[in-house]
């Protein structure tokens, strides 16, 4: 569907974007991230057909964007960030003439537009000014005028920033129904709103793609297994001298200690060591009572912030 192939992009000496490569399927929720001037936006704006790679090829669902750019663009709806809207037209108004410029067939036009308006949820508020609209509501008007041309792949780029709750609630469950006909790429830096709707993320950093993933898998990647929370009661302070008797464990640290009078530990072992199964055998010998034990989680968030620091590899 899209294909990037040893794409560079400079301006002048810079390298914006620097080698990179990447495949994204039929069907798929993909996140683009990376830290400001990572080289996230020249990577949207090279997909798009804004601006041209200085090296590489981008095809867009067969078509190469340098060489056959009108029937490239033609595949993609791009919402961009910030939601420039024309404010003097109604909703109905704004979307028509997004229909207009991207050339739907006259005779189309009306159909599209209201099936548009049903999909994003606009049908009720297509005559008012879109300059009298929420920021949840001109956010949908973006994402219709994205769509009204029925293009096989949608780019978002932060499609819920500055929005509430409730409204970024709504987006993602609108961004998940549309996912279901279309590609979507989003670029976003809020980890949590990726992680919950897109099916692979892209890290870039740099210039260069330091991860290709599934969210899933770049959390485990980067987890902690070789530590482990746990709560317990231990009134004789038992817990000081534990750890000469836990074979393979490297340290144990408190972390808080609670209302309830209970403790919370942090016991971090050998790599590869499974501590639970000894845990509970020596504290029960101990007659420490373990209230809580868990495995130490790990966030996309974690994951991004490992893979920037240490450079990552694809």
């Amino acid at each position: 569907m899209i294909e990037v192939k040893n794409m560079t992009k400079k301006y002048g000496k810079f390298i914006a974007v620097d080698d990179i490569s990447f495949k994204i399927e039929e069907g798929e929720i993909v996140g683009l991230l990376g830290p400001n001037g990572a080289g996230k936006s020249t990577t949207m704006n090279v997909i798009t057909g804004f601006i041209e790679q200085t090296e590489g090829q981008v095809i867009i669902n067969g078509f190469d964007m340098i060489k056959k750019p009108k029937k490239a663009k033609k595949e993609i709806g791009y919402m961009p960030e910030g939601v420039p809207l024309y404010y003097d037209l109604t909703v109905k108004e704004f979307v028509t003439y997004m229909a207009q410029i991207k050339k739907v067939n006259r005779k189309e036009i009306k159909e599209k537009v209201e099936k548009v308006l049903r999909e994003t949820g606009l049908t009720d508020v297509q005559n008012k000014l879109t300059k009298n609209l929420s920021r949840g509501y001109k956010q949908r008007v973006s994402m219709a005028g994205a769509l009204v041309s029925e293009p096989k792949i949608l780019i978002l780029d932060e499609p819920t920033v500055g929005l509430d709750p409730k409204q970024i609630t709504e987006i993602r469950n609108l961004i998940k129904e549309l996912g279901k006909n279309h590609t979507v790429i989003i670029s976003s830096h809020i980890l949590s709103e990726i992680s919950q709707i897109c099916n692979k993320v892209i890290i870039i950093n740099k210039g260069k793609i330091v991860a290709i993933d599934t969210p899933q898998n770049l959390e485990e990647k980067v987890t902690n297994d070789n530590s482990i929370y746990i709560t317990v009661e231990d009134p004789e302070n038992k817990m000081e001298k534990i750890q000469e008797k836990l074979e393979g464990v490297k340290e144990i640290k408190l972390i808080a200690e609670n209302e309830d009078k209970t403790k919370q530990y942090m016991i971090k072992s050998e790599e590869d060591k499974d501590l639970r199964k000894t845990i509970f055998e020596v504290f029960a010998k101990e007659e420490i009572t373990i209230f809580e034990m868990k495995k130490a989680d790990s966030t996309l968030e974690d994951a991004f912030m490992k893979l920037i620091e240490e450079g990552g590899e694809k």
